[in-house]
Formats: structure tokens, sequence, C-alpha cells
């Protein structure tokens, strides 16, 4: 007999309940950001429409359907299961932050602030809700499978995320590292840099983006003509930040493309690289001197809800 399906809905505690939790009282709270020139209630009023939205999605998952929370800083703990419909409530990086914790769940993103949240991944509102939940397993239900971005080390470490993967040195240090294209002959490059930066389509609304605006964009300067992918296709662009020539390492591989079947390697000359994915660092991939890390598009996908 199959389960009947969960619905977990991902949520993040509120800048509101954090400040609480540090100074130990609304009062404390409030006393402290009127020091910063910022009033409490604008913050607790975004909390509250947050108690809110999750209250309505709460009453519209179907009876039948079993259900659970799940805090952001618990994502790494929590076991999703097959029969999962994952229910996000909150801002868009919070879909970035559980995309790669997934293996097929169909995503549903909720804002809970329309208007301060772009809504690229939480598309839909509260009230939404009631209709969409009980549909979403229906057959016919849109679906976007959005790319993701992984990074491979020799040691069968293994990241993803749905946005960017950025490897380099962790702080601003010097990144010394061996980058080549795995498609092409062999050849390889020793550089000295800021870091690689490797992003997919959904990326390009961010990081990646503000990379490629800086080389030139819409196929001018340092792109070499790159065209920025869209979030659904198995396509990666892939850009070093601040090479530095010199008599040791080049500025010859510094931006490109890689397709569903290609891979960047890197090999670390430097004592200690970091890999992390979405701007999180806390979650980073360690690699030491001589390790070999491959970057290219994630057999898994994320399916976001339309």
């Amino acid at each position: 007999m199959s389960l009947a399906p969960r619905a977990v809905l991902v949520h993040r505690t509120s800048e509101y309940e954090e400040l609480v939790a540090r100074h130990g009282t609304h009062g404390q709270a409030a006393f402290f950001l009127a020091s910063r020139g910022r009033d409490i209630e604008e913050v607790a009023e975004r909390h509250r429409r947050t108690r809110r939205a999750l209250a309505e999605v709460t009453a519209a998952i179907p009876l039948t359907w079993r259900q659970t929370r799940v805090e952001r800083a618990d994502l790494d703990r929590f076991l999703f299961a097959p029969e999962d419909v994952v229910v996000v409530v909150g801002q868009d990086g919070l879909v970035a932050n559980v995309a790669k914790y997934l293996q097929g769940q169909p995503v549903v993103g909720i804002d809970t602030d329309p208007g301060r949240n772009p809504g690229v991944l939480v598309r839909h509102r509260p009230r939404d809700a009631a209709v969409l939940l009980p549909s979403v397993l229906a057959a016919g239900t849109g679906v976007d499978e959005l790319t993701m971005v992984e990074a491979v080390a020799d040691d069968t470490q293994r990241l993803v995320a749905l946005n960017e993967i950025y490897l380099g040195a962790a702080g601003h240090q010097t990144a010394r590292y061996r980058l080549g294209l795995e498609d092409d002959g062999g050849v390889v490059e020793a550089q000295a840099s800021s870091g690689v930066l490797v992003g997919t389509g959904t990326g390009a609304t961010g990081w990646i983006r503000s990379v490629w605006q800086e080389r030139g964009g819409s196929g001018g300067g340092g792109t070499g003509g790159l065209r920025l992918p869209g979030p659904s296709e198995r396509r990666l662009l892939w850009f070093v930040r601040e090479a530095w020539p010199s008599p040791a390492t080049g500025t010859s591989l510094v931006a490109g493309e890689l397709a569903a079947g290609g891979r960047l390697a890197l090999t670390v000359e430097s004592e200690r690289l970091i890999a992390f994915g979405d701007g999180i660092e806390s979650d980073a991939v360690e690699l030491t001197w001589g390790q070999t890390v491959r970057v290219g598009v994630c057999g898994e996908r994320l399916r976001l809800v339309g």
C-alpha cells in the first residue's frame, strides 16, 4: 500500500525571532533597533505576515495528507522521502537552500512578503495554496525542471547548488590551482585568482549575472559572446574572478560555458581551497593540495511547480 503524500513545510527563523532570542525580550530588541535608527514594528510586522502565511498554508493541506515542518537550519539533518511535496514558505533563497537535498520531489514556493521578494522561485501567494496543493500531484500540473550545478571531488565529496558554485580560498586570499576543460584535449593552465564561479540559468539573476555584466555582457567585452542560460537549459557559465598574470600563472582560460556532458576540472595548488554553493560558505567542501574537483551540470533537477 502506497503512503499518503507528506507536505513538508520549509521555513526559516524570522529576523524578529532572532532579535528577541539575542536580546531576551521584545523591549530590549526594540531598544537595540532604536539605537540604530530602526523601528521594531517593521520587523515585527514581517514576522506576523510570515506566521499568518504559515497558518494559511497549513490549513490548506489536504486532510488525507501527512505533514511536518522543518526550519532552514535543520535541513541538513532532515530526511526527505520520495512521496513528499515540499512547500517553501518564505523567500526565493529558501528554495535554493532546500534544492540540494531533494531528488525529484515537487516544490511549491509561497511568497510571504510580495514586493519585497523578487518572487522568481516563490511564485505563489498563501491564498493560492488551497487550490494549488491538492492539484500538485495530478497529471498535467505545470512543473519547471530547473538545472542545478554539481562539484564532485576525487575523494567523493559532492556539492550541489541551484544558483552557483564558488571554488576558491576562504576569506580574501589568492587561490592557486590548475584549470582545464575535460573535453579540451588535456590543456590546463596554472592560475592565481580570486576563485572560479560556475552558475546556472537560475543563478543568472544573481551573482553569475553580475560577473557576466562586468565582462561586457550581451555578447561583448570579456564574455566572448557568452549568452546567459535560461533556468531550464542544461548549460552552465563559468568565470575566473580576477585572474593574475605572472611568469608562472596565465589568464587565457577565464570564461566559458559547459554543456550537459562538459566538466570543468580544477586541481588544487594551495594548502586549502573550498567549494560552496548558493552563498552558504558554512556548508563548504574542503579541498587540499593535489586534489581535483570536477564541476558540471547535475543529473538531478529541481521540479518547481509553476
